[in-house]
């Protein structure tokens, strides 16, 4: 088997592995495998062709990371679809905390109300944090 092979083989077998497992990682190991094929094709010595596969993977982990870095994920339970619901106040567990029981889909849930809360005040959920409902007063106009 010739380097060429063996490189592209390890290359598309991590290619094929980083589809099981989702990291990115063995993705641009799998591109850097590629790269030492490219290098073996053309007639590269073995040193040249470790050379330029670490070298494409140095690069796809560096730009991998930058991107992550410019690109931050949403926080937890922003992405809510409850946000913006209408929730019953229940009950108080620590009124000067601000914690108090809700109902809400026909369940009782934990809430954190923000701001001052007054009798026939309206709810709103604002997000969620580990079970934990963030709501706010919406006081008509």
């Amino acid at each position: 088997m010739t380097p060429a092979l063996t490189w592209a083989l390890a290359g598309l077998l991590l290619i094929t592995l980083e589809l099981l497992s989702g990291t990115l990682y063995l993705l641009v190991f799998g591109v850097a495998a590629l790269a030492g094929a490219l290098a073996a094709y053309l007639g590269g010595d073995f040193w040249l062709q470790c050379l330029l596969s670490g070298v494409t993977a140095l690069a796809g982990i560096y730009l991998m990371r930058w991107w992550r870095a410019s690109h931050p994920r949403e926080a937890a339970g922003s992405n809510d679809l409850d946000r913006g619901q209408i929730v019953q106040m229940d009950s108080w567990i620590d009124r000067p905390a601000g914690i108090a029981r809700v109902k809400y889909r026909g369940a009782t849930w934990d809430a954190r109300v923000e701001g001052e809360y007054q009798d026939g005040d309206v709810l709103r959920i604002r997000g969620q944090e580990n079970g934990v409902l963030n709501v706010g007063v919406n006081r008509p106009q």
